[in-house]
């Protein structure tokens, strides 16, 4: 009898679906990404070569960027105000040559400042 309950429990535990964890995911980063860190504080640019704003922020959503927050106006950090744009409106992009990141939109000053303000509520900023 002890034979067959071992053969049962054992014949049980090999029919039992094991639950494994979920194994992580990791990624490789890709030579033209750009690091969130690179990306604040860069200077953007219009194609007539006039700074139209400054990279303050990257707005996330889940995993998906879907905006830059651009600091214009102002001077010293006086007077400045935010905007949002979309992700798809400035290209950023690697100079190996003099090793700086560049980031250029197709827009002047006059319209980024026209947009509408994006003003930080307290959890988005520490």
């Amino acid at each position: 009898m002890r034979v067959s309950i071992l053969a049962i429990t054992a014949a049980t535990l090999l029919a039992t679906p094991v639950l494994a964890q979920t194994a992580p995911r990791f990624a490789i980063v890709p030579a033209a990404a750009a690091m969130s860190e690179t990306l604040t504080d860069l200077d953007v640019y219009n194609g007539a070569g006039e700074k139209v704003g400054e990279i303050e922020d990257v707005v996330i959503n889940g995993k998906d960027v879907v905006g830059y927050v651009l600091s214009v106006g102002g001077f010293l950090g006086m007077g400045e105000r935010y905007v949002v744009v979309s992700p798809d409106s400035v290209a950023v992009t690697y100079t190996a040559s003099d090793k700086k990141w560049h980031a250029k939109m197709d827009a002047t000053k006059d319209q980024v400042k026209a947009a509408p303000e994006y003003k930080y509520d307290a959890k988005h900023k520490s």
